[in-house]
């Protein structure tokens, strides 16, 4: 995790006790969210140990997605001008200006490695700068050329050989371990992301992975604790965060989602783009039902008007065209955990979030092939989604809000001039201006 991999900036922790005003964008394939939210101190919540605030929205703004393709920019001004659209509408309902923003990323091959590390405890006892010791050994190990260290997280710490210490500051030993979960995505992919954001007059503050945002906002502690998989079905990718003793273990992604189903159903039933996503939001379904022969659906052909008679079709037809694609996404996340070594573990807790996992008869297809108890993730402990928002499409943009109130518990190297040092991320003006910031 040398710094010439490219590290993406890192976030401030957030004071429990302070208010602050946090602005976030999820940027997908399908759609791009920007959130602003007050976050306010909290009581405990007996739920949602993990989060010291309470995050209220004050400004939402979406807007379809252009220039993305599973999940990564391929058209640069066509991304910008969606970003800029989504920011403007939150800021006039907030009433307030962004100056910076938390950005998810979906594409650029979202993976994990993990890496151990020990060390010898100095004085008997272990302190702070023991365990500064030890991460920074376990970081030392290189990631692969080409790849942006999104997250690097402490999973547990060994002493003497006595494994899953949470926090081993003040106890006694003489070895000190630790394993380290670090993500990784292509660093040009999450170069490109930023450039869009910067492009918008933006900072950015954070790079977050999606399927770990959605997890930090769908999965409720024990779930976390006990062993869950976070199955993310976005527009053009589908990603999976797997989540063991309350950490984030492993994170992965294919690039096929809900968007390729809808190609599927231009293609099979010859009709426009358009028309085959409002049938399959209208009459979709993973599995087949006794009816679906004498259900018949209207249909316009590729070149047809609006005015002309459509075709009719029988909903089975529909059905046997989603059906295949939907069970391949979720075959390929099965063998995805499956050669990770999660499945057994990760298989019998499923929770599915984003826009895609709204189709009929989903959790059934997912309980099917994934052999486990499967629900439909919505974001839990927050105050002010309007109520078309409050679904599993908004689990990683309400994620990347309680992303602040977990930025402490991930180890980052001091900042060296890192290779995005020259995208205006951190050059000398957004330096200063930290420094003002930070000291007044």
């Amino acid at each position: 995790m040398q710094t010439h991999h490219g590290l993406t900036p890192r976030l401030k922790p957030l004071s429990a006790r302070r208010s602050a005003t946090m602005s976030v964008l999820d940027i997908g394939t399908s759609k791009v969210v920007c959130l602003i939210a007050e976050l306010q101190p909290a009581e405990a919540m007996s739920t949602l140990r993990g989060r010291t605030h309470l995050a209220r929205i004050i400004g939402i703004g979406h807007q379809r997605s252009l220039g993305l393709k599973g999940g990564a920019i391929v058209d640069l001004e066509a991304a910008e001008g969606a970003i800029r659209q989504a920011v403007h509408a939150a800021e006039r309902m907030a009433k307030a200006e962004v100056q910076s923003v938390i950005v998810n990323i979906s594409g650029g091959r979202i993976a994990s490695q993990h890496f151990e590390a020990r060390v010898n405890v100095r004085s008997g006892t272990v302190t702070g700068s023991d365990v500064e010791r030890v991460l920074e050994t376990a970081s030392a190990h290189g990631v692969s050329p080409g790849r942006a260290v999104l997250h690097a997280l402490p999973t547990g710490y060994a002493l003497d050989g006595q494994g899953a210490v949470i926090d081993p500051s003040g106890m006694i030993g003489s070895a000190l371990g630790v394993d380290l979960h670090v993500v990784t995505a292509e660093a040009a992919a999450a170069r490109n992301l930023m450039l869009a954001v910067e492009h918008c007059h933006l900072g950015v503050d954070a790079v977050i992975a999606t399927p770990y945002a959605a997890g930090l906002s769908a999965l409720v502690d024990d779930e976390a604790e006990l062993g869950c998989a976070v199955v993310d079905m976005g527009g053009g990718t589908t990603s999976v965060g797997v989540f063991m003793g309350g950490h984030l273990v492993h994170c992965d992604a294919v690039a096929v989602g809900g968007h390729h189903v809808t190609m599927d159903i231009a293609r099979g039933l010859s009709t426009r783009v358009s028309v085959a996503e409002r049938l399959k939001t209208l009459y979709g379904s993973a599995i087949a039902t006794a009816s679906d022969e004498r259900d018949m659906i209207a249909v316009h052909g590729v070149g047809e008007d609006e005015g002309e008679a459509p075709g009719h079709v029988p909903r089975s037809q529909l059905v046997r065209i989603v059906k295949p694609r939907v069970e391949e996404v979720l075959e390929l996340v099965r063998d995805r955990l499956r050669g990770a070594g999660f499945g057994a573990q990760a298989g019998r807790r499923v929770v599915l979030t984003g826009g895609a996992s709204q189709l009929v008869g989903l959790p059934e297809t997912a309980r099917r092939i994934l052999q486990g108890q499967v629900r439909i993730g919505r974001p839990l402990g927050i105050r002010g989604l309007p109520e078309a928002a409050k679904g599993p499409a908004f689990s990683a943009s309400v994620g990347l809000l309680v992303y602040p109130q977990v930025a402490h518990a991930e180890h980052f190297e001091p900042r060296g001039q890192g290779a995005f040092a020259g995208t205006g991320t951190d050059g000398y003006f957004s330096r200063v201006g930290r420094w003002i910031r930070e000291s007044f």
